[in-house]
């Protein structure tokens, strides 16, 4: 205490000084328009990009929230999204409008472990049973299709990555509606592209053409984007195209994610166990 009264002692010329400057100032500023505009004009100026840089620091802070709200939200607008219903035609009853029934449920996930370079890959999600998610259900993003869920605890589940060495998706070509299996190459270990096997040698194919998923399972809905024809050829004495395409999901960046659940997957799981592994 004693140090800070000497202190305000030895200063006090300087801190008279710098009082009668404000207000010298500030009386310059009242009585003339031209200056206190410019005050004025200045502080609001300074205030507002002071607001704006604090309003910008919040809005960065809190785009964890939004990034999830975001997600949430359009999980609903996919489960809403027409190619979530199928139609339902009616046979005995003359109907003016077609009726659908609901087909996919999606959820909102967010990834909190991902690996994509091994020959197995797989991903973590933070949604798990008591969010409804079960083994066998889809995984997407808004770029296309990432993998099908393995196993689930209450809280979490794990995720057979597209980038997996024994995943084979249904895809067809977007022009000709040919299908056949997307596999990824482990042996390449890139995670931009994978190969489309099992078409037919005289479909015409080009360069840029679109690959989508097929529908012939419960699992993955129809229409849905898997990549782009990048590279095709045919092996010697093979009648199929060996066919590289471009992946439209970029697996080192998945955050947010969807969990589809097809509503119709147990009943046509269930039909096709009917069917005799041996017919002969």
């Amino acid at each position: 205490m004693r140090n800070f009264i000497q202190f305000l002692v030895k200063n006090s010329f300087v801190f008279l000084f710098l009082f009668l400057e404000v207000i010298a100032f500030a009386l310059l500023i009242k009585n003339n328009n031209y200056q206190n505009s410019k005050f004025f004009n200045s502080s609001n100026y300074l205030v507002g990009n002071l607001y704006e840089s604090v309003s910008n620091v919040t809005d960065y802070f809190n785009l964890k929230t939004t990034n999830s709200e975001l997600a949430q939200h359009n999980a609903e607008l996919l489960s809403a999204n027409i190619n979530s219903f199928t139609k339902i035609y009616g046979n005995t009853i003359l109907i003016n409008d077609t009726s659908y029934f609901q087909k996919y449920v999606y959820t909102s996930a967010k990834v909190i472990n991902n690996s994509t370079n091994q020959r197995e890959n797989y991903i973590t999600l933070d949604k798990g049973a008591i969010n409804g998610i079960k083994p066998g259900m889809a995984v997407v993003n808004s770029n296309g299709i990432v993998g099908i869920v393995k196993n689930v605890s209450p809280n979490f589940s794990s995720v057979i990555s597209l980038l997996h060495q024994k995943m084979s998706i249904s895809g067809k070509l977007k022009k000709s509606e040919y299908f056949g299996s997307v596999i990824w190459d482990s042996d390449e270990n890139n995670h931009r592209t994978a190969t489309l096997k099992e078409i037919p040698n005289h479909v015409e194919i080009q360069k840029g053409d679109t690959i989508l998923t097929s529908g012939f399972s419960a699992i993955f809905p129809e229409g849905l984007p898997i990549g782009t024809v990048q590279y095709f050829d045919v092996p010697k004495g093979s009648n199929f195209y060996n066919i590289i395409i471009e992946l439209t999901t970029d697996f080192k960046q998945l955050s947010h994610v969807y969990v589809v659940k097809s509503l119709q997957k147990e009943e046509l799981d269930k039909l096709e166990g009917l069917i005799p592994k041996d017919v002969n």
